[in-house]
């Protein structure tokens, strides 16, 4: 799945739009790479995102194609 849809199904990031301006940016970091949005996420991945001063760092845990809200909080976990 691409990074840019999968921050937006896990509701990471409220909108693809956002979640791929994020990406082209250099905010989005993918096992320690700065990554466009096109980039495949897999389970294992570890994710930071640099948002102003703060910096959130996400490990994958699964990926699904269209989760339900309360699904979508256990696709990641913080690290």
């Amino acid at each position: 799945m691409r990074i840019d849809k999968f921050l937006k199904v896990s509701r990471i990031i409220k909108r693809r739009t956002i979640a791929n301006e994020a990406c082209d940016a250099g905010r989005v970091m993918l096992n320690g790479k700065v990554v466009k949005a096109g980039a495949e996420v897999k389970v294992g991945d570890i994710i930071e995102i640099h948002f102003g001063s703060n910096t959130t760092k996400l490990e994958v845990l699964s990926i699904k194609e269209s989760p339900r809200k309360e699904d979508a909080a256990t696709m990641y976990r913080s690290v």
